[in-house]
């Protein structure tokens, strides 16, 4: 019988004796999609799993899409591996601050599951902050100012006019879209979105993507969104996955922010991932 075991106070759980390889029943389906609704990221222990079954997990959660900017893997176009070489001691790592992943989409992801095949010995670490938690405790002159009111997002990374630095950009293995303009299109979204599934209000602003708030130039949003970050990605709101290889995670990309860190130069780090999506984020 599948068991939920909290990791943090408000936010991950560990899904325990379950077995991701054989088809999931009604009542361990159920229980895993409890357990994501309420805390955000589930994680699996030693499920050596493949893509196809890593799939038919992600239909839990949705329908399995495709992320634009980002080449898939030859041997499945739903499929993205996350790889950094042994040798990429220069390269940024993918997904190197904290953010909600494609959020200047119209639609973007619902969520995501990774899955663990070669891990180095130390670092390589994730880490995912709690939204929820993050606007249940956002200062109540911080919650004046962004209620009702919308984010403002942009591809930077693949546009032109925030292209980060070139000695900054992600390169090597994970091959990336770059210099689209259409990338630099506004897309709002609101600051506060409600989880379908549970209800719940949560932060939707991410450093990497939102740009401005509605009704605000860049420069008179920066001070409340960078206060904003600051509260948002309290340790106090994190849980930290301390990867081994046969792990599957599965996070509400609504209701998280995450980080991957880059702290394992010399040795070889491959995840796989996919993505599901639902409703546009209300």
């Amino acid at each position: 019988m599948a068991r939920i075991r909290r990791l943090t106070g408000y936010i991950g759980a560990e899904v325990e004796d379950i077995d991701l390889r054989r088809e999931l029943g009604s009542a361990e389906s159920n229980l895993i999609q409890s357990a994501l609704n309420e805390y955000h990221v589930i994680a699996f222990r030693k499920q050596l799993i493949d893509s196809s079954q890593q799939k038919s997990l992600t239909k839990l959660f949705g329908d399995v899409g495709r992320l634009p900017y980002v080449r898939p893997t030859e041997e499945d176009p739903d499929v993205i591996a996350v790889l950094k070489e042994a040798q990429e001691n220069q390269a940024g790592v993918f997904g190197g601050e904290w953010h909600s992943d494609f959020s200047f989409l119209e639609n973007p992801p619902a969520g995501s599951v990774l899955r663990a095949v070669d891990i180095p010995p130390v670092g390589g670490d994730t880490l995912w902050a709690s939204q929820v938690a993050a606007f249940e405790n956002l200062p109540l002159e911080l919650k004046t100012v962004i209620e009702n009111r919308n984010g403002i997002h942009v591809g930077k990374p693949y546009g032109v006019k925030f292209a980060p630095p070139v000695s900054t950009q992600v390169n090597g293995s994970i091959k990336m879209v770059r210099g689209d303009p259409a990338a630099d299109r506004e897309v709002s979204h609101p600051a506060v979105v409600t989880l379908p599934k549970s209800g719940k209000k949560a932060l939707f602003l991410n450093p990497i993507y939102t740009v401005r708030l509605g009704g605000m130039t860049v420069e008179e949003s920066q001070p409340y969104l960078q206060a904003i970050y600051q509260h948002a990605t309290k340790p106090d709101f994190c849980m930290r996955w301390h990867w081994q290889s046969g792990d599957v995670v599965v996070w509400d990309n609504r209701a998280s922010m995450h980080y991957a860190t880059n702290d394992y130069n010399g040795f070889r780090r491959l995840l796989y991932r996919t993505t599901y999506v639902n409703e546009a984020p209300v």
